[in-house]
């Protein structure tokens, strides 16, 4: 049996999507297939991304930036975009796929005052992971 696809969209791919998608197959590989992917690919993962969630056990220095439209006829089962404007201009995936928006600040652009850029990336690591950590468990649990 197949498991599901789970695609995670951002505008650029380079930070928020991959450490959602890093975060989401450590959580729940055994569940899903996951991917992610831009409507405007930056070219690269950011360095901080990569950072941040090595400090958590996850590495996604093998990631890439890739645009969405390598996903436009892969079974996506479930499209969750995790910036505003991934999610007013993601396409229609053929076929039923549920679609969620669970939005994100853009790291290098969060810092906070008092905050560094790491800072930033590590408080939006923490958030993306309780999402998306909750997501995994509530899906897991829908399933017993």
């Amino acid at each position: 049996m197949t498991k599901p696809k789970v695609l995670i969209l951002c505008t650029g791919n380079s930070c928020r999507s991959h450490m959602a998608e890093g975060i989401l197959r450590h959580e729940a590989n055994d569940l899903f297939d996951v991917f992610s992917a831009g409507s405007k690919p930056a070219g690269y993962v950011h360095a901080l991304a990569i950072e941040v969630l090595a400090e958590i056990g996850i590495d996604i220095s093998e990631h890439r930036s890739k645009h969405l439209n390598e996903f436009l006829n892969e079974d996506i089962d479930t499209v969750i975009t995790v910036c505003g404007n991934a999610n007013e201009s993601c396409p229609v995936f053929p076929g039923i796929v549920n679609r969620y928006h669970w939005g994100f600040e853009d790291p290098p652009k969060a810092v906070r005052p008092g905050e560094t850029e790491l800072d930033a990336f590590r408080r939006i690591r923490d958030e993306i992971n309780k999402v998306f950590g909750a997501f995994a468990s509530g899906y897991r649990q829908g399933r017993s």
